[in-house]
């Protein structure tokens, strides 16, 4: 046999034993992997709420990682982000290290996402791309997660003077608070609102005090107008007094401070206007104005 010859059964063993290597490696990683799975654990979700859709859209990879990375969390951090879930409404969904979880998902599908873009374009430096599609996603579940604990107080104080009114009505109709709680719950518009009755209603069947079941909810939605709504019917039926007159100028105080808000807000938008019309409206405007007039002086040779 020739050197060439040689050289060439060399470099075949070559690449035989590297493409052997990497399939082992491949099928050895897959196998780890699905044996992860496996062993997960069942979660028993009877008491629990119903994920939000973007969760449900990645949940069993979410619900993987978050078993492995759970004993990993901090628990100072684990409660801080617990608090936050809580104003989110995310507590009785998920846990702190869910969501944790589904925040690296989205990441790895963003880098997943510009690794293909990278290489489609085919870019100098792909994995430039590929961090910038996980930082994209890390910041696409930050402003989810920030805006739906938004969105939900907006929601909450908007129609808290309706269901003191309805409760209002119920209680001066004859009914206890318990039960004008549960003609609020079922009677009322779907929101977070009603949700967070439901779940004072869910700790009374569960064995709590109505007062404790209260500051609970006061605790969870960490709002001044339910902390004073609360307080207000705690101390009202620790004195005797009769729950009407207080539920009702409750209600008229938080339906003056909506109206404040709104006036507030009405009075903001000129200001937050400002910026879009000094970079963007003001100089197309003067663009449009101007251009008919350089064309003219530049067609009279000025």
């Amino acid at each position: 046999m020739n050197p060439p010859a040689i050289a060439l059964v060399s470099d075949s063993a070559i690449f035989i034993v590297v493409g052997l290597a990497a399939g082992l490696s491949t099928g050895m990683v897959a196998w780890l992997l699905t044996r992860s799975i496996a062993n997960l654990p069942p979660e028993d979700r009877t008491w629990l709420d119903r994920p939000p859709a973007l969760v449900r859209f990645v949940w069993w990879p979410t619900r993987w990682i978050a078993h492995v990375i759970r004993p990993l969390l901090p628990p100072a951090y684990g409660e801080v982000l617990l608090v936050r879930m809580r104003l989110a409404g995310l507590d009785y969904a998920l846990s702190p290290a869910q969501l944790v979880a589904h925040r690296i998902v989205f990441a790895a599908l963003g880098a997943a996402l510009g690794s293909c873009l990278g290489a489609s374009w085919q870019a100098g430096q792909p994995w430039f791309i590929a961090l910038a599609g996980a930082a994209t996603g890390l910041l696409f579940t930050w402003s989810w997660f920030r805006d739906r604990a938004l969105s939900r107080r907006r929601e909450l104080l908007k129609t808290l003077p309706f269901f003191l009114d309805l409760i209002t009505l119920c209680v001066e109709a004859g009914l206890n608070l318990t039960s004008a709680l549960q003609q609020a719950v079922a009677k009322g518009p779907a929101g977070p609102l009603r949700d967070e009755f439901e779940r004072v209603l869910r700790d009374r069947r569960a064995g709590k005090s109505r007062a404790d079941a209260l500051r609970a909810f006061s605790e969870r939605l960490n709002e001044a107008a339910v902390t004073q709504f609360v307080s207000a019917i705690i101390q009202a039926e620790n004195m005797g007094m009769s729950l009407g007159p207080v539920l009702r100028a409750q209600g008229e105080q938080r339906r003056d401070e909506r109206f404040a808000r709104a006036e507030k807000a009405a009075m903001e938008a000129p200001v937050k206007m400002l910026l879009p019309l000094i970079a963007f409206i003001f100089p197309c405007t003067f663009l449009v104005l101007g251009f008919p007039i350089v064309v003219k002086f530049m067609q009279m040779g000025l």
